[in-house]
């Protein structure tokens, strides 16, 4: 497996082969990111022989806002090229911030404000800018014919997929699905900051989300009490939610009935933000 620092250099590796699966991160990886790693190999391989799996590795200030917590962020380079290495990745892309973003970024990528400022939009303001922008430049430098990224960012991913189609990139995006430990909590790197008592806590979240899907499907339409209750479920439990809702799976409009749904969460537990979805 290849380490490289800068585009130059990432662009001469990759010339030998046209055919790449690209998986970018922001480092400090867990096993979801692994999955994507050997889910690349199995998408280039049921296309032919060969191909090149590449991952990059870059904190992206432009996706946080000031309060949030891109200093603490975990950098653990070392250890993410080992598990990369061994999930059967090619090239590893991992440029400094003077690489990716030689001057100000004054030119951004824009998303449709319907899509981009609700939900995660909405409580971080400018987020899916900084994410298309990063991806759309990763995008020109890595030029992959496939990308993965983790259903667990789910509006980010219909963003993702919404952005290649509009602007006729020729990528495949294929979404994986979110990858949880034995006792069903999405994998994340934030999880890292969870104390004990607070990664049991954390297993509420995905458990509120199942009981509000349920009451849908069982026939309970009134999709404002639903979304309160759940809502005053976690405040009771010492959670502050940003947003627990169900929404239609094809726009992430509110939910309707006989269309299929999603049902999605954000909230922070102690100091640690997490996000999470089941589809219904």
């Amino acid at each position: 497996m290849q380490l490289i620092h800068d585009i130059a250099g990432l662009r001469q590796a990759l010339a030998a082969d046209p055919r790449r699966a690209f998986v970018p991160t922001m480092g400090n990886l867990h096993e979801g990111h692994l999955t994507l790693i050997r889910q690349a190999r199995a998408a280039l391989d049921a296309q032919g022989s060969g191909g090149l799996v590449v991952a990059s590795i870059f904190v992206n200030r432009l996706q946080f806002a000031p309060h949030e917590d891109f200093d603490r962020y975990p950098r653990t380079l070392a250890r993410d090229c080992e598990l990369l290495q061994a999930a059967g990745c090619d090239v590893v892309f991992a440029p400094d911030e003077r690489e990716l973003y030689p001057e100000p970024q004054g030119y951004k990528v824009q998303p449709p404000t319907e899509l981009a400022d609700i939900l995660e939009g909405e409580f971080r303001p400018g987020f899916f800018t900084g994410v298309c922008t990063v991806v759309a430049k990763l995008f020109n430098i890595v030029r992959p014919s496939i990308a993965l990224f983790g259903k667990k960012d789910y509006q980010q991913l219909m963003v993702l997929r919404r952005m290649v189609a509009q602007m006729a990139l020729p990528i495949q995006i294929i979404g994986g699905e979110t990858t949880r430990s034995a006792e069903g909590l999405a994998l994340s790197s934030r999880n890292g900051y969870l104390s004990e008592l607070e990664r049991a806590e954390a297993l509420r979240l995905s458990r509120t989300l199942k009981a509000m899907l349920a009451r849908w499907a069982a026939g309970e339409q009134d999709l404002s009490l639903l979304e309160a209750e759940a809502m005053a479920h976690l405040r009771a439990h010492g959670w502050q939610p940003d947003y627990v809702c169900l929404r239609r799976q094809h726009d992430l409009g509110p939910a309707q009935a006989g269309q299929p749904v999603v049902a999605l969460a954000a909230a922070k537990l102690g100091a640690t933000r997490l996000i999470d979805n089941i589809e219904g």
